[in-house]
């Protein structure tokens, strides 16, 4: 193993993290900036708020795309297996 297939792991790796992580944060980063919202106009400053609405919002989004993110993860995994068994 070289610096370059290396380094194309840890690309590899950086990618499906972001591809499986991406709708659950993205889920969660909106729901907070509309909690936020409805928190600056209405001047209800709860702490605890915005944890409910973000814990649901995540949940749902990781029901709807799940078997996407397992294929993203089981994709990276395959090759991995692939590379060790090949010697890299």
């Amino acid at each position: 193993m070289n610096e370059a297939d290396a380094l194309d792991v840890v690309r590899n790796a950086i990618w499906t993290i972001l591809l499986a992580a991406g709708p659950a944060v993205a889920a969660a980063m909106l729901v907070g900036i509309f909690i936020a919202l409805i928190q600056a106009l209405t001047q209800i400053q709860e702490a605890t708020l915005t944890f409910v609405p973000k814990i649901i919002a995540v949940l749902v989004v990781c029901a709807l795309t799940g078997s996407f993110m397992g294929s993203q993860i089981m994709a990276f995994t395959e090759e991995i297996y692939g590379r060790i068994a090949s010697g890299f």
